[in-house]
């Protein structure tokens, strides 16, 4: 915007400047062809519906009928040309041009006032126009490559928080198909022992185990197909959902990381979805602090007991692993994870230079649990 009301302004102030020169040249007279043919070349230059083609002839024609009074006019254009990559038709108008001024009278030619003078304008403006151009290009391709790594970022992210949800449902697929069985299991042997019990109570077991068995059918379906059985990581994946954090430490502890656990509560009063965040929040702490700040102890703390679980993990400034490679989309996952649950996740320095990942995930209330809301 701010380009174009230059332009706008620059082109404006030549064409007066061709009129005052064309009228100094008809002894002060306004209206003369010369002055005429001035407004028409501005007025072409400054529509954006004229073609490129016919402003420049245009501005090459008068030129060369009217010598230098209309001399800035045709820089304008030459400009124009040379920042479009039409440098042949710029070369070409300014030797017609020139040319043209051979046959003029002396008083307007533009080699009269000083000889080779309007050739170094005309260069001066072919030189200009072409570094305009493509600095004006260079900063569009730069522009057009910010945007692309932008939505690029932006996809990776979705992806990184695509691939969480999966892995969230594929979870607790195992999690509540777990539980489900074990329902259903228990509910049979009761109703094989039927004749002890009344029959109000047999038939409310036989319902129950009906409808975990369909719920177990039901979920398995509905979230089955988010783990891809032929995968190999499908086929290699860890057995129990649920893993325990504490060996999880303990294994860091093994590969030489300085790692200490401190946890108030019981991993069972938090929910599985809280118990799942809280693994994957500590896995992803411990492998950042291995790839960034190897060599550094690690301080997680953990608190299951309600209103909240909470985690808060610290790593002290270490030296980075010169073989690390990271996709920095980790953390955008656990956010995603975090967020679904209701919390916020806080990751960034904290004092010191050492590094701080937080987060606080409420638990659901009663009526939450139950299904319904107040």
């Amino acid at each position: 915007m701010i380009r174009t009301y230059g332009r706008w302004c620059l082109v404006v102030l030549l064409t007066a400047l061709a009129v005052l020169n064309s009228a100094s040249t008809a002894q002060g007279r306004y209206l003369s062809p010369a002055t005429v043919a001035a407004v028409l070349c501005g007025a072409a230059l400054l529509v954006r519906r004229v073609p490129w083609y016919a402003s420049a002839g245009l501005a090459t024609a008068v030129t060369g009928l009217w010598g230098w009074p209309l001399l800035p006019l045709l820089l304008v254009a030459l400009f124009d040309l040379a920042a479009h990559r039409r440098v042949r038709w710029a070369v070409g108008c300014a030797a017609v041009a020139l040319g043209a001024n051979l046959l003029i009278p002396p008083a307007v030619s533009v080699w009269t006032p000083r000889q080779y003078g309007s050739t170094l304008f005309v260069l001066l403006a072919l030189v200009s126009g072409l570094w305009a151009g493509n600095r004006r290009r260079l900063l569009k391709a730069l522009g057009d490559q910010v945007e692309h790594l932008r939505v690029e970022r932006e996809l990776r992210e979705e992806a990184a928080r695509a691939a969480e949800r999966s892995r969230i449902a594929a979870e607790m697929h195992d999690v509540l198909a777990h539980r489900l069985s074990l329902i259903a299991l228990h509910t049979g042997v009761l109703a094989t022992r039927k004749e002890q019990l009344p029959a109000p109570v047999v038939e409310r077991l036989a319902l129950l185990r009906t409808t975990s068995t369909e719920a177990l059918a039901d979920l398995r379906d509905v979230l089955g197909a988010l783990r891809d059985p032929g995968s190999e990581s499908a086929e290699s994946a860890p057995g129990p959902v649920l893993r325990d954090v504490d060996e999880l430490v303990e294994q860091a502890r093994a590969a030489g990381q300085q790692a200490g656990l401190r946890v108030d509560g019981r991993a069972e009063q938090a929910p599985a979805a809280h118990r799942l965040a809280v693994y994957r929040l500590v896995q992803e702490a411990l492998t950042n602090a291995r790839k960034h700040a190897g060599g550094a102890p690690v301080r997680i703390h953990l608190s299951y007991g309600p209103p909240a679980t909470t985690v808060e993990i610290t790593n002290a400034p270490g030296s980075p692993s010169a073989h690390a490679v990271t996709s920095g989309f980790g953390l955008v996952g656990l956010r995603e994870r975090v967020t679904a649950l209701g919390g916020h996740l806080h990751a960034g320095p904290g004092g010191a230079g050492s590094w701080r990942l937080a987060a606080r995930i409420p638990h659901p209330t009663p009526l939450e649990q139950n299904g319904t809301t107040p």
